[in-house]
């Protein structure tokens, strides 16, 4: 092999390098830049943000029932004395006319 042809193949081993190579290389270095942005969580702290997004979840449900309870207390006292209930437009409006 004579520099005749030397000359031609590295120049298009240095092409397909440079036209593969450099998107290669700015992905590359586009992930590491991402990463580097968001740092990963340790096992440890993803544990414990599973413990109280369950938890959480159990306040939510345990606050509803006491929502329904006190919504049934109130309809219960409102019909044993017969009063409306706050924004009850009809019982108030068959009160007023009789």
């Amino acid at each position: 092999m004579g520099p005749e042809i030397i000359v031609p193949l590295s120049g298009m081993t240095m092409v397909l390098a440079i036209v593969i190579g450099r998107p290669l290389v700015s992905a590359w270095a586009k992930k590491l830049e991402n990463e580097s942005k968001r740092p990963a969580i340790p096992p440890e702290v993803a544990t414990r943000l599973e413990r109280m997004e369950q938890s959480i979840d159990a306040i939510a449900v345990e606050v509803e029932r006491i929502s329904e309870g006190q919504r049934f207390t109130t309809k219960l006292l409102a019909e044993s004395t017969n009063t409306p209930l706050p924004g009850d437009v009809t019982r108030i409006a068959s009160r007023s006319n009789p």
